[in-house]
């Protein structure tokens, strides 16, 4: 086995279906199976067989699968180290950050980032941030930045805190709100954890759920057109948006506050990108 079988394994075990990890790997279907049938020559055992809709690997398989995983990871790494012998910042950063932080904070940062370290590439994966965790769990990423609290046995810095706001087309009494109209969407639990607590903090009746949105840009412009209120995290707030928003609060007169934290494990310290990048983060907190 070599690097493209590696890699061929890989996204088969993702897609577990042929003719789709012959699309992601760009290459004919009959190359892809070609390549198949030389592993299982290889190892004289077969690794998948047919189902309806596609195919299932069988326990050889996804233990080759799994080594095929694993040999990527240590590739990559060796790639990173050699380039880190050079005395230039350079080499792929890898990194997992939540969707929400991605969109309206990464481009920027990554942007003067890459002014003063132009020899560094990036490689992005965005998502919530229990996907986010089950990267940095699989050292598919060297830094993940994950809104929420979670627990990690590397290092975890805490970048910032954000309050969670309502946000209405009109003018609302907050004593008012669970007969208003509320429109829902889809996120990680630890978001939505943060906003049932505070809402069973100050109402004894559910929201009056009125909409499910399957993302929160979708959610803010049902908003913006006077559909109904909901709640979203101040990172998503944009002055263009002319939208009435009110810093939540539980009883005792605490915020309601998210925490943005980076996470990582020391050894990727030892790369100068990852540690430039860190320092970069640190030194530039208003970003």
């Amino acid at each position: 086995m070599d690097e493209k079988d590696w890699f061929a394994l890989r996204i088969l075990y993702e897609e577990k279906n042929i003719s789709r990890a012959a699309e992601r790997l760009y290459i004919s279907q009959p190359a892809l199976t070609y390549r198949l049938k030389n592993i299982e020559k290889e190892f004289g055992t077969s690794i998948f067989f047919k189902i309806k809709g596609g195919i299932e690997f069988t326990s050889e398989g996804a233990h080759l699968a799994g080594y095929a995983e694993e040999m990527i990871i240590k590739l990559q790494k060796t790639k990173d180290y050699m380039l880190n012998m050079q005395n230039e910042v350079r080499g792929t950063l890898r990194l997992g950050v939540s969707s929400n932080f991605a969109q309206y904070k990464l481009p920027k940062i990554l942007k003067k980032f890459s002014i003063k370290y132009p020899l560094v590439q990036f490689n992005v994966n965005t998502g919530w941030s229990t996907e986010i965790m089950n990267l940095l769990d699989s050292a598919s990423v060297q830094l993940g930045i994950l809104r929420g609290n979670y627990d990690w046995y590397g290092i975890k810095t805490l970048l910032h805190k954000e309050r969670l706001c309502l946000i209405s087309k009109t003018k609302v009494d907050m004593e008012n709100l669970p007969n208003l109209p509320f429109i829902n969407y889809k996120t990680d639990s630890s978001l939505k954890g943060l906003m049932n607590g505070w809402w069973h903090d100050r109402f004894s009746e559910p929201p009056l759920v009125t909409m499910e949105t399957d993302r929160q840009e979708t959610c803010k412009e049902m908003v913006k057109n006077g559909l109904g209120v909901s709640i979203l995290p101040e990172i998503c707030m944009q002055p263009s948006d002319n939208l009435h928003t009110y810093g939540l609060s539980y009883k005792n007169g605490e915020p309601v506050l998210r925490n943005t934290w980076l996470m990582y494990n020391e050894e990727s310290l030892k790369l100068s990108s990852v540690k430039n990048f860190i320092d970069f983060l640190n030194s530039n907190p208003n970003l």
